[in-house]
C-alpha cells in the first residue's frame, strides 16, 4: 500500500536531506546483508487485492471509495488506492506450506465479500478485472484522485519530471489507442493482484532472474486486460497503459536513452539484490519524502532492525514488474521478497490463486531444475518474452530454453506445470491445493483461453450486434455476474444481449458514443470525389477539415440541391462551393440526450464533435435510430417476461 505520510520534495534543502537518507538507508541494507541479520529459516507468501467499484446501474466507475472506508473503519485491510473509484485489501503472510493457497482464497473470497456487502446498499459492485471495460478518458480526470496528501505529492512530483507537454498513449492491436492525457492518474486504469514470495537472501540472484524469465509465460496465461476505452489492445494492456501513463520522457532528435520509471529491467541480476534499490537510485530522481522518525545507521549501531523507509518510498515510486521488497517480520528480523505485478485482478478470486500457485511453484521447480538461469536464456530473450506475451497474451511464441521456439500453451502444458507440480511438492503443499489450483491453469491452457481472449471474443461478437458502449456494458455485467459464483474463466460462457436486463444510454455522454473513425474532405476538394465517397462509404454526411480543425460539414442533401442549380454550370466545383461554413457542432462533454435535442432544433441528421477547434468524432441520426431500436427490443423482452 506504500507508505502515507509523505510529501512532495518541495526545495534544495529538503531534496539534499532525503538524498542523505536514502544513502544511509542503502549502507544500513548493505551492512545487514553482510552480517547474516536477515530471516531465511521460513519462506512465506503474501499478496494485495486491487478491484474497481462499479455502479450496478449503468456499470460504470463508482466514486465512492472515501464512503465505503467511512464505513469500513474497523477493517484496517481494506485501503485506498489512487482513483476514487479503487480500492484495495492487504491479505495476511502465510507461511508456505499445506493449504496456504486454498486458505489464501479463503481469506481474499471472505474480505472482498465483506466489502461487497458494504457497497451492495450503494448500488455498487466489485469488478475484478486488469482494466475495467466500461472506463473512459474522462474518469481519470484530476478530479477523481482520491483526496490523500501522498497521491496528490506523487501526480505533483510525477508533472514536474514531464519533459513534453502531455502524457501520450500509443497502443496497437486489433484496435489502436493514440491519445493524450493531462495527468498520470491514467494509471488509475490499472488493477492487479500482487503477490510476494519471500526469499532468503542467498537465494534472492537466482529467485529474481527466475522471477524475470517466467514474467512472460506467467502473463500469457492470466492475462485480462485487453479492452481499454472501447478499443482492443494488447492482450495484458496493463503493461503499456502503466508505462505510458508515467513516462515524463519526449521524443527528440538524439539518440539519448531515458528509462521510463516503470520498466521490466535492463539485465541479469548479478550479485545481490543492492544491484536493483542501486540502479534506480541512480537512474530516478526522488519524486516524495516521507516522515522518517529514525537513522538507518543509529539502528543498526544499536542492533536494532532499521525500517529503511526512504529506501521503501523510493523503491515504491519506480515501478519494476518484479520489484524487490525489504520488511520486518513479526519475530523483530529483516526479510527480502519479490513482489510480482504482471499478475491482473480477475478474473475470479480462485483464478488469482491459481495464477499465483503456478507463478510460486514454477520458480521452485526452475530454480530446482536450471539453478543459474542466465546459463540457458540471454536476458534479450527472457525481455523479449515479456514484451511479446503483454500483447498476444495465449497466443505468444516464446523463445525458450535449447533456443526452441515454443507456443504458451505448449510451454506451460509439456514444461512448466510439471515443474511447478515438483516446486509445489519441494514445498509441501497439499495435494488438493496443487490439484484444484494448477488443474485451473492446465484447464485454461488446453481450451486455449483466459480473461484477455474470453473479453476479446465476447466483446467483438456484441459489437456485431449493438453499439460499443451497449456491448461494453454486457461485457462488464457478465464479468461481475461469473465472479459472483467464483466460477474459473474457461467455464465462462459467451455473454448475451439478454443477459443484461436494463440498458440506459441517456446519460451517456457524446464520447462514448461517437464515431471517431472519420471519412472526411478538404475544402479544394472537387465535389466530385465527396459525391464518390457518399456512394462508397454509403453515408450522407462529410466533414470539412484543414490540417485537422474543423471548418465546415458537407451532406449529400447539399450537394445534390446545388447541383440542381444554375450554379451547376460553374466548371470546377469544390467542397467550399457547396460545404455549411458554420454548422452546429457539440462537445464530447454533451450528453446523448442533449445532442438529440440540438438535432430536432436544427432540423440537421449530423453533429460533429469538436474540442478546441479540433474534429474528434461525429454523432449521427443513425446513432439515435440505433439506441432506439435496441431499446425497443429490451422493452419488448421485459414484457414477454411479465
Amino acid at each position: 500500500m506504500g507508505e502515507q505520510r509523505v510529501s512532495k520534495l518541495s526545495n534544495v534543502k529538503n531534496k539534499q536531506v532525503f538524498l542523505k537518507t536514502l544513502l544511509n538507508d542503502v549502507k544500513a541494507l548493505s551492512y545487514m546483508l553482510e552480517n547474516d541479520w536477515f530471516e531465511s529459516d521460513i519462506v512465506r507468501i503474501g499478496a494485495e487485492q486491487e478491484m474497481v467499484l462499479v455502479d450496478t446501474k449503468t456499470y460504470r466507475p463508482n466514486l465512492i471509495a472515501m464512503k465505503v472506508l467511512n464505513k469500513m473503519k474497523k477493517d484496517p485491510w481494506v485501503e485506498t488506492e489512487l482513483a476514487k473509484f479503487n480500492l484495495e485489501i492487504n491479505l495476511n503472510p502465510q507461511v508456505l506450506k499445506s493449504s496456504c493457497f486454498s486458505k489464501l482464497e479463503k481469506e481474499t473470497w471472505t474480505k472482498l465479500q465483506k466489502i461487497q456487502k458494504t457497497i451492495a446498499k450503494m448500488d455498487t459492485s466489485i469488478a475484478l478485472t486488469g482494466i475495467l471495460p466500461t472506463l473512459v478518458k474522462s474518469d481519470l480526470d484530476l478530479k477523481n484522485l482520491t483526496p490523500k496528501k501522498r497521491y496528490f505529492a506523487l501526480m505533483e512530483a510525477i508533472n514536474q519530471q514531464l519533459i513534453g507537454s502531455a502524457y501520450e498513449l500509443r497502443i496497437g492491436g486489433i484496435d489502436e489507442l493514440l491519445i493524450k492525457h493531462d495527468s498520470p492518474l491514467l494509471e488509475a486504469c490499472n488493477t492487479s493482484f500482487q503477490v510476494h514470495l519471500q526469499i532468503a537472501p542467498d537465494d534472492f540472484v537466482k529467485y529474481y532472474n527466475i522471477a524475470q524469465t517466467l514474467a512472460g509465460p506467467t502473463m500469457s496465461i492470466a492475462a485480462n486486460s485487453p479492452v481499454v476505452f472501447g478499443k482492443r489492445l494488447w492482450h495484458e494492456s496493463r503493461i503499456a497503459m502503466f508505462q505510458q501513463s508515467l513516462d515524463t520522457r519526449s521524443t527528440n532528435e538524439y539518440m539519448r536513452e531515458r528509462s521510463p520509471r516503470v520498466h521490466f529491467g535492463n539485465d541479469w541480476l548479478k550479485e545481490s539484490i543492492l544491484e536493483i534499490y542501486t540502479e534506480d537510485i541512480a537512474m530516478f530522481r526522488p519524486l516524495i519524502s516521507p516522515d522518517i522518525t529514525e537513522e538507518s545507521l543509529d539502528m543498526i549501531a544499536k542492533g536494532k532492525t532499521p525500517k529503511l523507509t526512504a529506501l521503501q518510498v523510493h523503491n515504491s515510486t519506480v515501478y519494476r514488474w518484479n520489484r524487490p521488497c525489504y520488511g520486518i517480520s513479526s519475530n523483530g528480523k529483516p526479510h527480502l521478497r519479490i513482489e510480482n505485478r504482471v499478475l491482473p485482478s480477475g478474473p475470479t478470486v480462485a483464478d488469482e490463486v491459481a495464477n499465483a500457485c503456478f507463478w510460486i511453484g514454477t520458480m521452485k521447480g526452475m530454480v530446482e531444475e536450471y539453478g543459474d538461469i542466465r546459463e540457458h536464456l540471454t536476458f534479450d530473450d527472457v525481455k523479449d518474452n515479456f514484451a511479446k506475451a503483454a500483447q498476444f497474451g495465449i497466443d505468444t511464441t516464446f523463445n525458450w530454453i535449447g533456443d526452441k521456439k515454443i507456443s504458451a500453451c505448449k510451454l506451460i502444458l509439456k514444461e512448466l506445470l510439471p515443474l511447478a507440480r515438483k516446486g509445489l511438492k519441494k514445498y509441501k503443499i497439499k495435494q488438493e491445493d496443487v490439484d484444484r489450483y494448477l488443474g485451473i491453469i492446465e484447464a485454461r491452457a488446453k481450451k486455449h483461453i483466459n480473461g484477455a481472449r474470453w473479453q476479446l471474443r465476447a466483446y467483438s461478437a456484441l459489437c456485431e450486434e449493438t453499439s460499443k458502449d451497449e456491448a461494453l456494458t454486457v461485457l462488464t455485467h457478465a464479468i461481475i455476474q461469473n465472479q459472483k459464483d467464483n466460477t474459473p474463466v474457461h467455464q465462462w460462457k459467451a455473454p448475451k444481449l439478454s443477459d443484461l436486463k436494463e440498458y440506459k444510454p441517456t446519460n451517456l455522454k457524446v464520447s462514448e458514443f461517437m464515431d471517431t473513425h472519420l471519412i472526411t474532405v478538404h475544402k479544394q476538394d472537387i465535389i466530385d470525389l465527396a459525391i464518390d465517397l457518399f456512394d462508397w462509404k454509403d453515408i450522407d454526411y462529410l466533414p470539412v477539415e484543414e490540417k485537422g480543425k474543423f471548418v465546415g460539414l458537407l451532406s449529400s442533401k447539399d450537394v445534390l440541391n446545388y447541383m440542381s442549380s444554375k450554379r451547376k454550370n460553374k466548371k470546377i466545383i469544390t467542397v467550399k462551393d457547396v460545404m455549411q461554413k458554420d454548422p452546429v457542432t457539440i462537445s464530447a462533454e454533451t450528453t446523448i440526450l442533449e445532442a438529440m435535442k440540438l438535432m430536432k432544433k436544427h432540423k440537421t441528421g449530423c453533429l460533429p464533435v469538436v474540442i478546441k477547434g479540433e474534429l474528434v468524432g461525429v454523432i449521427t441520426e443513425n446513432h439515435y435510430m440505433n439506441i432506439t431500436s435496441r431499446l425497443m427490443e429490451r422493452l419488448q423482452l421485459e414484457l414477454v417476461h411479465k
